[in-house]
């Protein structure tokens, strides 16, 4: 189910789980897609992350005439870019794309490592083959963008392997982030998080693991949702929404940590396909 929006700014989820794609009967309610998210600033379209979830965005859009966006990627890792190759709206010559990325410069660029991926024998068509008007840009990480008239997107460097970058909306006297795929210092809190998310309306964060699971998957570069708590705390920041779930965490394992969320951090969220929020 697609929920309609209550504002010109919100953000609605179309993949919020990391690693790999997971459908089936025991992730139904929260969703087996991997990380996209659509957040409208007004009329301008941003898109975040590239997962499966962008294909069921590109339907949707795609009902609605001509599509004019900004795509941005946390990083290049195969379960936030995979959904790139069946993005309807990319074949339609009416569309209007630019991709970005923060975190490839000064080895790679956006554009190269797409084309990988889009290449023999891992893709039978390449990059070339999307017909809507589309430009790639590699950015510093760390420097503020300007997607359109009123709207700031801040940005900063996250702990992951290979580099990640978090962003930040402001539009409209408020704010959404998207902080996904780092990890966490037990016990250091992220001082660039803490920058990012500070007094933020909405805070997307890395939850892929519980506390007590951590230890076991250090150095995979994700985080769990207490830390997503302690940082907020710490911020000042509003609402958290934990986001990027385990593949092995099924429909009752998220429903135990929406409780335990909503019993340590009143008005938590944890994200489902389809659900919208606006900050």
């Amino acid at each position: 189910m697609v929920e309609v929006p209550t504002s010109d700014f919100f953000v609605r989820f179309w993949g919020v789980r990391g690693t790999v794609a997971c459908p089936g009967p025991a992730t139904l309610r929260y969703g087996g897609n991997t990380s996209c998210l659509e957040v409208r600033c007004g009329e301008r379209l941003l898109i975040f992350d590239g997962g499966t979830g962008l294909r069921p965005l590109g339907h949707h859009l795609d009902k609605s005439g001509p599509v004019d966006a900004d795509l941005y990627f946390t990083h290049t890792h195969f379960d936030h870019i995979q959904g790139l190759p069946f993005f309807s709206s990319a074949y339609k010559p009416t569309n209007h794309l630019r991709f970005w990325a923060g975190h490839l410069r000064p080895d790679y660029t956006l554009k190269g490592v797409l084309s990988e991926m889009m290449a023999a024998p891992l893709f039978p068509v390449p990059l070339s083959i999307l017909s809507a008007d589309s430009t790639f840009h590699d950015f510093a990480c760390g420097t503020t963008l300007e997607p359109g008239p009123g709207i700031a997107l801040r940005t900063a460097a996250l702990n992951h392997p290979n580099r990640a970058t978090g962003y930040r909306v402001e539009f409209g006297g408020k704010s959404i982030c998207y902080v996904t795929d780092t990890e966490h210092v037990p016990g250091q809190p992220d001082e660039n998080v803490l920058a990012l998310i500070a007094g933020a309306d909405l805070v997307i964060y890395d939850s892929t693991y519980t506390d007590e699971e951590f230890a076991k998957f250090r150095g995979w570069g994700h985080s769990t949702w207490q830390e997503g708590v302690r940082l907020c705390n710490q911020a000042k920041a509003k609402r958290l929404v934990v986001f990027h779930h385990d593949p092995a965490h099924d429909d009752a394992f998220m429903d135990q940590i929406a409780a335990a969320a909503e019993a340590m951090r009143p008005g938590t969220v944890v994200a489902r396909e389809g659900l919208a929020l606006s900050p």
